[in-house]
């Protein structure tokens, strides 16, 4: 799924459907999860295994993921990535930052929010007309589990870049039907090689039951839509 999403891009990818019977961990990563129930130890077990066959292919020795104050992973030197996993999948995805400045990628069930609640929680209302929208002339995607997705995707790109924060209010993210994204940045952007970065391009694709977005940020930033 992402490695379609993502075959364009200088982005290693590896995913899978199932956990392994025994997942390797280092022993530093043994200890963040070891009071952790028999789900997320899995979940945690096996998306760095993705990771470390992800970064196999860019010929980057196996080395310990361990996540950093605030949760994101942290890579090897000269190495961007992301990691998602949902039920039933778990995904890497990894690059050279020479090539790539950020990369984000998230997974979701391809079904509607339980919570109706959380879409306003998590868009405003010109993003509920635009997806209101899309939900009549195309009905088959859940657009509201796709925003939650993309988002994920726009804050996973953000965070290495800043370090900081980034609310759901802090982006709106508008859909094409043809598998592309748009995330504009209601806050200040990093600067990237000397330009401040105001949104985010992405892709989308719902297959087998699974919904993901990806995010790939180069190291000299495409200008904003319409410029």
């Amino acid at each position: 799924m992402l490695g379609s999403l993502l075959a364009a891009a200088p982005v290693a990818v590896v995913e899978t459907l199932e956990d392994p019977a025994d997942p390797f961990l280092f022993p530093e990563e043994a200890d963040v999860v070891a009071k952790a129930v028999e789900k997320r130890r899995r979940e945690f077990a096996t998306v760095r295994q993705c990771a470390r066959a992800a970064l196999a292919g860019l010929g980057v020795p196996p080395v310990p993921i361990l996540p950093g104050p605030k949760g994101a992973p942290g890579w090897p030197e000269g190495i961007v990535g992301s990691m998602t996993h949902c039920a039933g999948y778990r995904a890497a995805a990894v690059a050279r930052s020479a090539q790539i400045t950020s990369v984000g990628i998230d997974a979701e069930p391809a079904a509607p929010l339980s919570d109706p609640d959380v879409l306003r929680m998590v868009t405003d209302e010109t993003e509920r007309a635009a997806l209101a929208d899309l939900g009549v002339r195309h009905p088959g995607v859940p657009w509201d589990r796709l925003v939650f997705s993309a988002k994920e995707s726009v804050y996973k790109t953000w965070f290495p870049l800043t370090g900081r924060w980034l609310g759901f209010e802090d982006a709106r993210v508008d859909f094409a039907p043809d598998g592309t994204f748009s995330a504009a940045l209601l806050v200040p952007g990093p600067t990237v090689a000397g330009e401040e970065v105001t949104g985010f391009s992405g892709r989308w694709l719902i297959r087998d039951g699974i919904a993901v977005t990806a995010i790939v940020l180069p190291v000299t930033p495409p200008p904003p839509p319409g410029t």
